[in-house]
């Protein structure tokens, strides 16, 4: 028996994506991790895994697993790179709930959903004032995974990531975010993911970003996000909805044993 994949990118956020629709692999918190593992597995960011949708008006189903082992609610990048994939507008069906999906050549957009604000939905240890956290005045939301976004420390991402991912505030850790405002309709972003550490690129706290950076009157409702990886153009629409928009690269296709 072989197990087939494709490893994918958007903006260098990488990713192994496994097409179960058809036949669901046997995969466990172990085999992640050894499949992420940069040395002794094929190596990346996140394992994507795809099945046979349950919910109505979805193509596919989706499972973001950090490179830990643990699983995520939803990733950006890797949404991208599965539209790619499946090929057309797909809908994708994740446990943050339906992403709609659009392609324009090579840039395809994803819908990731409305952000959440209260502290119970990030979710927060306690009660706090969401725009202002107790440490390092970050501001925090939910894109369907836990987010919190410091501002004008983009150089310590390295630095204070680590600490504020565990920080006891966030019950379930934290993806944080270092942005630098160079105007209002572009910023420079550097993300700690939660699970998989500093990453070239993070399509939803690119999301978070600007949709903190608008809350605190930083920048306008679209927003060009500049991150190592390259470029990711973020919308946030007057109905709530926050548009992503960018790259996704196959690299290749592989079988392991």
């Amino acid at each position: 028996m072989t197990l087939s994949f494709t490893k994918m990118h958007g903006l260098g956020n990488d990713f192994i994506i496994i097409d179960g629709r058809q036949t669901a692999p046997a995969l466990d918190t172990d085999k992640i991790r050894h499949l992420c593992d940069r040395r002794f597995g094929v190596g990346c960011d996140q394992l994507v895994v795809l099945s046979a949708p349950t919910a109505d008006g979805a193509d596919v189903l989706v499972r973001f697993f950090n490179a830990d082992g643990s699983e995520s609610g939803a990733c950006g990048n890797a949404s991208r790179c599965v539209a790619t994939l499946v090929g057309g507008n797909p809908v994708l069906q994740t446990s943050a709930g339906l992403l709609l999906t659009s392609q324009d050549g090579d840039l395809i957009t994803v819908n990731m959903g409305q952000p959440r604000f209260g502290w119970q939905d990030i979710p927060l240890a306690r009660e706090c004032d969401t725009l202002h956290l107790p440490i390092h005045d970050a501001a925090a939301c939910s894109m369907g995974n836990p987010h919190a976004t410091v501002f004008g420390d983009v150089s310590r991402a390295e630095d204070l990531g680590p600490s504020l991912e565990h920080s006891p505030l966030f019950p379930q850790r934290a993806n944080i975010g270092f942005a630098d405002i160079i105007t209002p309709t572009h910023m420079r972003l550097r993300v700690w993911e939660r699970g998989a550490g500093l990453t070239l690129a993070c399509g939803s706290g690119a999301c978070a970003a600007v949709v903190n950076a608008v809350r605190r009157g930083l920048a306008e409702r679209t927003c060009v996000v500049t991150m190592d990886g390259g470029d990711l153009r973020i919308t946030w629409q007057d109905n709530g909805d926050v548009l992503m928009t960018g790259p996704a690269t196959t690299v290749f296709h592989g079988e392991l044993p």
